[in-house]
Formats: structure tokens, C-alpha cells, sequence
């Protein structure tokens, strides 16, 4: 069992009507003038964006804006919200959106009072001291970014995705309202599912198999998403599983569900290439990826993956084959991945077959020049990440 610490200090304020509370909150935390961020088109159709202005507005609370977020956000986007911040003397960040939205506003936070370029941040090569407070309304559960320390930026120079976790990171509140994800697309919603899974997944394969509590949790967690994300493609407007999965994908993301266990997070690692490369949803590249990533990594602690197989996917438990057990979990996975919509190949992902080229490419970037490893449950060399994408090609 690993010792740990566990903080998640960011408030969540869920509801029909949550975002009527965002001028009290802004306040509480010290902000004065609000750079509002934001993404496309969605937020000014559904007319939360002219909600929050009106509100801030009524509570004399100062704000500028900037939107143009996409999936995958981009470094330099951040870069224009920094320099927009310091011109405007921005002092606290309201992120109006998903993962992508919460993940560019933190970035541009850390960017604001630090001297160097931001960039450096992400690629280890520089600490931040302190950063702008940020906050959410959340508009779409996937990420779980508005509860945790982490954020992910891609640079459009060598599309290369790059993460950087650090506690300061971690909103102040979240304002999560259910009923603004009922436009949400299917793709997306499935997407977003397979994300805050996957969340939970990364902590949940690991050697350590003492600390029970957090085990249940989790599976406990996935057992839910699941079966939510049924209801909800079948009725959109289903308000009780909307709230299940938006409050699930903060659950599976701030760290609960990883206490006294040592994470892996080599599927997130060896996705991240694929959608820097391919600029595909975060959470189809993680469905193409993890069927590969488990089969290659499953004799690590084949008992895990067996508890998996039954706890989760209802598998029954052949005692006399876990290798069995363990191989019709992963499979049952893949075919809960293809029934909400979801790829469990790169063929499948992207369109076509991925390139040797290609491969080699993301091996590279995912090993850092063939300098680092990642994972936890097996430690991945450059090689093991190159045999996994060989064995996700389709």
C-alpha cells in the first residue's frame, strides 16, 4: 500500500441552477476583472455565455473574453489569452467549457506571472511559483480537469501534446449544472465516458492490491459510467444520468479513486501522440489504444485483471483459466467500446492504416527521443510503446 496525500480543495456547486451562484463565488475567491474562456460555438447558442456576463455584470465584477478553444488545445491560443490577461490586468480566469477549455485557462494562468515562456513549464524545463486562481463551468464531464491538478496543451509546432500536473492548478470551484450536457452529441458523450473511465482505469491497474477500499471505489465508479451512458444515448434529457456521469468524471479525476496505489498512465501517455499527431477526440484515442496496451501489460498482475473481468464487465470467473478470465475482459471491454460508438484500433480511429513511419514518429515523441519510460504497472521502454501502437494498428 502506498502512503499518500489526499487534497481536492476546489468547491463544486451542482444543480439546476449552479451558475446563478458564479458573481458570489468569483468574489469569494478574490476576483475582480475576469478573463472569461470559452470554446465555439456552443456556449453562445445555448446562451450560458450571456448568462455568465449578465451575472458578473449584476455583481459589478469586471470581464474580457476570449474563445476559440478546440479539442486538443492549443499552445497558442494560450499564449493570446497570457498577453490579453496581462494587458487587461486580469487577475482571476473563468473557464466556460470542457477539459480542453479548463486545461487552456490553466495554462494561460501559470503563463501570466511567469517570465519565461510557458512552454517550458509543460516540458519540465521550468517550475511555476504561482499562478492566476482559475475556476469552472463545467459544460462537458470528460476531462475531470475542473477538480484536478493536471492540464494538457498541444504546440501546433511539431504537434506535440505535452502535460504538466502541479496542485495549484486545482479550480476553486466548479460550478456543474447537468442539464447544459443535454445538446451534447452522442460521439462526445461516449467519448467523454471513455475518458473519465479510463481516468479510473489508469489508477486501477496497478500492482498494489491492499488498498481494498479504493479498489471498490473505482470499480464502483465504472460499474456506473457504464450503465449511465446507455440511458443517456437512448434520452438525452435523462437530467438523473446526466448528473451520474458529470459528477462521475470529477470523481474518477481528483484523485480518490488512486489513494494509496501507485498509478500507470501509460495509456493516456501513448494516446497522447496519437491525437497530437492525428488530432483526434482524446477519448476514442484512448478506447484504440488500452485493448492493446492491456493484453501487453496483463501478466503484470493477471489477478487485477480478472477482478476486472468479473467485478466490472460480468464476466464469469473460469478459476481454472485466469488467462481466460482475463483475455474476455478485455474483450467484453472492447465490445462495450463498440456499442457506445467507439474504435478499439487506430484502423478504426483514424480511417485507415497508421504508417511504420508513423509509428516510429510516435514512438519517438512518446519516449522523448528514446529518453524516458512511462507506465507503472510495467515500465514501458521505447521499444514496449512501439510493440503496442505495432499491435493497435487495426
Amino acid at each position: 500500500m502506498k502512503d499518500f496525500n489526499y487534497y481536492a480543495p476546489t468547491e463544486v456547486v451542482f444543480g439546476e441552477e449552479s451558475e446563478e451562484q458564479v458573481a458570489r463565488l468569483v468574489k469569494k475567491y478574490g476576483g475582480t476583472k475576469v478573463l472569461v474562456h470559452y470554446g465555439g460555438n456552443s456556449a453562445v447558442r445555448s446562451g450560458l455565455l450571456e448568462k455568465v456576463y449578465k451575472l458578473l455584470d449584476q455583481g459589478n465584477i469586471a470581464h474580457v473574453s476570449l474563445g476559440g478553444v478546440v479539442p486538443n488545445p492549443r499552445l497558442s491560443l494560450a499564449k493570446e489569452g497570457i498577453e490579453l490577461c496581462r494587458k487587461e490586468g486580469v487577475d482571476f480566469i473563468l473557464a466556460v467549457g470542457g477539459g480542453s477549455v479548463i486545461d487552456s485557462a490553466k495554462c494561460i494562468a501559470y503563463g501570466v506571472d511567469f517570465k519565461g515562456d510557458v512552454w517550458d513549464i509543460y516540458l519540465g524545463k521550468a517550475e511555476p511559483t504561482c499562478m492566476l486562481p482559475i475556476a469552472a463551468v463545467l459544460t462537458i464531464p470528460a476531462a475531470g480537469s475542473e477538480m484536478s491538478e493536471a492540464s494538457v496543451i498541444t504546440n501546433e509546432d511539431g504537434d506535440v501534446k505535452l502535460g504538466y500536473s502541479n496542485n495549484m492548478a486545482r479550480p476553486k470551484f466548479a460550478i456543474m449544472n447537468p442539464r447544459r450536457t443535454f445538446t451534447l452529441p452522442p460521439y462526445q458523450t461516449a467519448a467523454g465516458v471513455t475518458d473519465m473511465i479510463m481516468h479510473t482505469m489508469e489508477r486501477y491497474f496497478t500492482k498494489d492490491d491492499d488498498m481494498d477500499l479504493t479498489t471498490d471505489l473505482a470499480e464502483a465508479v465504472m460499474r456506473r459510467m457504464k450503465t449511465a451512458v446507455f440511458d443517456v444515448l437512448k434520452n438525452p434529457e435523462d437530467y438523473r444520468q446526466r448528473a451520474q456521469i458529470m459528477w462521475g468524471g470529477s470523481i474518477a479525476h481528483n484523485g480518490l479513486t488512486g489513494c494509496g496505489v501507485h498509478d500507470d498512465w501509460a495509456t493516456h501517455q501513448l494516446e497522447h501522440e496519437l491525437s497530437g499527431m492525428f488530432d483526434v477526440t482524446h477519448g476514442a484515442g484512448l478506447a484504440a489504444i488500452w485493448p492493446s496496451w492491456a493484453r501487453y501489460v496483463m501478466h503484470e498482475n493477471l489477478s487485477r485483471f480478472v477482478r476486472f473481468a468479473v467485478n466490472v464487465m460480468d464476466v464469469p470467473n473460469d478459476f481454472s483459466n485466469p488467462e481466460g478470465t482475463a483475455l474476455k475482459g478485455i474483450e467484453a471491454m472492447e465490445r462495450f467500446y463498440h456499442a457506445i460508438g467507439m474504435p478499439i484500433n487506430i484502423k478504426e480511429l483514424i480511417g485507415r492504416d497508421v504508417t511504420d513511419a508513423e509509428i516510429k514518429e510516435m514512438t519517438r515523441k512518446c519516449s522523448r527521443d528514446f529518453t524516458r519510460t512511462c507506465g507503472c504497472l510495467k515500465v514501458l521502454k521505447a521499444e514496449d510503446m512501439e510493440a503496442i501502437y505495432r499491435m493497435a494498428r487495426h
